[in-house]
């Protein structure tokens, strides 16, 4: 029994997937500097250094299901990187990621500063999930443009969004940026060594990748920032088919009132289809309010007066309870 539980340790590999092990990932000068390449679409000789940068959206893992462990990286030349891993899609994705941008750019500048000083800021947004999903394509640069002749108006501002999940076919000539897309979609040992053999980015990538599992310490945060994702899509899906099931009531209600020929024809299906929808907002939207009052230091109970649900109900959304 031990031998088998210290092969497994031994075999054990993170999943760069996960915001803990990408940040810790980062850390690495060589790495940094491989990926910020590749961001920028340069060779990595062009880059001299790199520098981390605290950053106002680092969180205590342990205590926000959702928080993005993001990485703040600095150019010698003024352009300033975040980089962040997302596994979960969710609603306003598109305006939270906006706003970081912008509050990366204008932070930039101390009082009594010029605008000139304004340097370029570029957003990394790395899915794990499948955000435009009417196209194959993995990656994308935005920036703004005029409407009406296409052309650039600042490249001050620049978003970049890669899909893991729309990976193609690997192919033996490929962009860079693919390549490191691969490589932080691995998910064994394999695909790593691997890599690691076709560049020394990959390789000192996949050397700190070793040392991030073989760290005890990094270990339990990478363990309870998985089980914090669980916890995530069990009160999801908790929460959807709670809404579901209200829906459906709702739906049906409705379809008795219009009228009982037109009620049961129409009302069932859209009433079940509407009143699931408002079911499943409202679930969501209670979540995030629990959360919301539980990070400013609410109790349980202070928290169930407020949301007027029980603190059984409050202790099942924060993740003390059973569902």
């Amino acid at each position: 029994m031990n031998q088998k539980t210290n092969a497994l340790q031994n075999n054990f590999i993170m999943h760069p997937t996960n915001d803990v092990c990408f940040s810790g990932l980062m850390e690495n000068p060589i790495v940094r500097r491989g990926f910020c390449a590749a961001i920028l679409r340069i060779s990595p000789d062009e880059i001299l250094d790199t520098e981390l940068l605290p950053t106002h959206l680092r969180r205590d893992y342990a205590n926000d299901k959702l928080g993005v462990l993001d990485v703040l990286v600095h150019l010698p030349n003024g352009i300033q990187i975040n980089l962040e891993m997302q596994v979960k899609d969710f609603e306003f994705w598109d305006e939270r990621a906006l706003f970081y941008l912008s509050k990366m750019y204008t932070s930039q500048l101390k009082s009594g500063e010029d605008y000139e000083n304004l340097q370029k800021c570029i957003q990394v947004s790395i899915l794990d999930f499948i955000h435009f999903p009417k196209d194959d394509r993995c990656f994308r640069t935005l920036h703004f443009r005029d409407d009406e002749t296409g052309k650039l108006y600042s490249n001050k501002l620049e978003l970049q969004i890669l899909e893991l999940k729309k990976l193609p076919p690997e192919a033996q000539t490929e962009e860079y940026i693919i390549r490191w897309m691969r490589f932080l979609n691995g998910k064994s040992r394999e695909e790593f060594e691997n890599m690691a053999r076709t560049s020394e980015y990959f390789g000192e990538a996949y050397e700190a990748l070793q040392k991030l599992s073989a760290d005890d310490k990094k270990r339990i945060e990478y363990e309870a920032r998985e089980k914090a994702l669980r916890d995530y899509n069990a009160l999801m899906n908790s929460a959807k088919r709670r809404g579901h099931f209200e829906g459906w009531e709702k739906g049906r209600e409705k379809g008795r009132k219009e009228g009982w020929e037109k009620g049961r024809e129409e009302g069932r299906k859209e009433g079940r289809e509407e009143g699931r929808k408002e079911g499943i907002h409202d679930g969501i939207r209670l979540v995030r309010r629990v959360d919301r009052l539980h990070d400013k230091g609410a109790t349980d109970e202070q928290i169930a007066k407020e949301c007027m649900i029980s603190v059984e109900e409050v202790g099942k959304i924060l993740g003390t309870g059973h569902f």
